[in-house]
């Protein structure tokens, strides 16, 4: 399996390296069996992240024909209040380009920018090949429902906008990972690592997943929800 990781001005730092640490410790513990790499919508270049001007470099362009895992992570930023959706017209800076943002902006608003960008169109294209999953963490699931890559699926996001993902016809879960096909989630930005160890999981084996949540000592949390089952009764 191989993962593109996305990187998009702003973005959350924890949520790109948990993951990427998780897959790239599952491709080492596979003998190669998983690799991965950051990719931005327009090719290789400096990210700067929403937290405190960290940079990651994106070594390659976003490829939606490639087979594989696209995850999307989200952005670090001033709290919106719940509910918010930026405007895209303004507060999303129509026209924006890479790096024309300013530090402490509210994360709606830098997940709103996405949209300004060339990513929909890449994640759409990636969304239609049958051959890759996508998934997000965290905010990175408000981007694809932005973009409306999500209606009418089960996903789940950080708890402060899950209202935001029903109000885009989203089937919000409160849930640490929901695994709805080709569609992965995690919720808030710690879950980074439980959805890598997931996608370990189901891509290459429980066995892989085991031996790097050892060695990261980290144990994960909470069922994996699945559109699967009876409907509960309530509690």
């Amino acid at each position: 399996m191989h993962a593109q990781i996305v990187l998009f001005d702003g973005f959350d730092p924890l949520d790109v390296v948990a993951p990427y640490e998780v897959l790239y410790a599952g491709g080492t513990a596979s003998g190669g069996a998983v690799t991965v790499e950051l990719v931005s919508a327009e090719g290789p270049r400096d990210v700067v992240s929403g937290t405190g001007g960290l940079v990651l470099r994106a070594t390659a362009a976003l490829d939606p024909a490639r087979a594989g895992l696209v995850l999307v992570p989200g952005a670090s930023g001033r709290v919106g209040q719940p509910g918010e959706v930026p405007d895209q017209d303004h507060d999303a800076g129509a026209g924006a380009g890479a790096g024309e943002w300013q530090q402490d902006e509210f994360i709606p608003v830098l997940l709103g920018r996405t949209l300004t960008t060339g990513l929909p169109a890449l994640l759409a294209a990636a969304k239609d090949n049958p051959e890759v999953t996508l998934s997000a963490v965290c905010g990175g699931s408000l981007v694809l429902a932005m973009a409306g890559l999500l209606a009418g699926r089960h996903v789940t996001t950080h708890h402060m906008g899950l209202d935001m993902l029903d109000a885009t016809g989203v089937h919000a879960v409160r849930a640490r990972v929901v695994d709805d096909g080709d569609i992965v989630t995690g919720a808030g930005v710690t879950s980074g690592l439980d959805l890598g160890l997931y996608l370990l999981e189901r891509e290459v084996g429980p066995r892989i997943a085991h031996a790097v949540e050892e060695l990261f000592a980290h144990e994960r949390r909470g069922t994996v929800w699945r559109p699967e089952g009876p409907v509960p009764a309530a509690l």
